[in-house]
């Protein structure tokens, strides 16, 4: 390992949290019926980043973690190419918006795990992760996202999209 182990982890930690923030912004920004370029940019690269570097930690078996990063690196090809080389044409919109809500879900998942397994509180209230506390703050999360979903696709329609693209074309020049 290049690092060491408190680095990596750092490192980690810090790019799931940017990805969760950029992507937060990202689903905001399709809810109102906008395409942010650089926030989907860096959404999408620290997710990557944040799923890969996830196997670097030591380990023996592979785990509900490593199965939600391998999940969330078979969507990410698909959300890159509708993105940015189909740009959102007809299903291919679809594909990026529910591809790109699903994959800030899944970080947000994990995020709640990792924050019952380390925050004292919540270790009290949710120990073994099967209690209804866990269960319950899960079951919202999921809930805001198929919200949040849902939004986003009613938001960042075709005419969003046209909007977009014009607007990259225009930059570009």
């Amino acid at each position: 390992m290049i690092f060491s182990l408190p680095t990596f982890t750092v490192i980690h930690v810090v790019l799931s949290l940017v990805a969760i923030f950029a992507g937060l912004v990202v689903v905001g920004g399709l809810v109102a019926g906008k395409s942010l370029r650089r926030g989907t940019a860096v959404f999408l690269a620290t997710t990557v980043l944040t799923n890969v570097t996830g196997f670097g930690f030591p380990f023996v078996t592979l785990l509900p973690s490593h199965i939600i990063a391998i999940v969330s690196l078979i969507v990410l090809p698909l959300v890159i190419a509708a993105r940015y080389w189909k740009h959102l044409a007809g299903p291919w919109r679809r594909v990026y918006i529910v591809g790109s809500v699903a994959t800030l879900y899944l970080n947000v998942f994990v995020l709640v795990v990792q924050l019952f397994q380390r925050i004292p509180g919540l270790i009290v209230a949710a120990p073994t992760q099967k209690e209804p506390p866990f269960m319950l703050t899960q079951l919202i999360v999921l809930a805001l996202f198929v919200w949040l979903g849902r939004a986003a696709l009613k938001g960042f329609s075709a005419q969003s999209v046209a909007m977009a693209e014009a607007d990259s074309v225009m930059m570009a020049r």
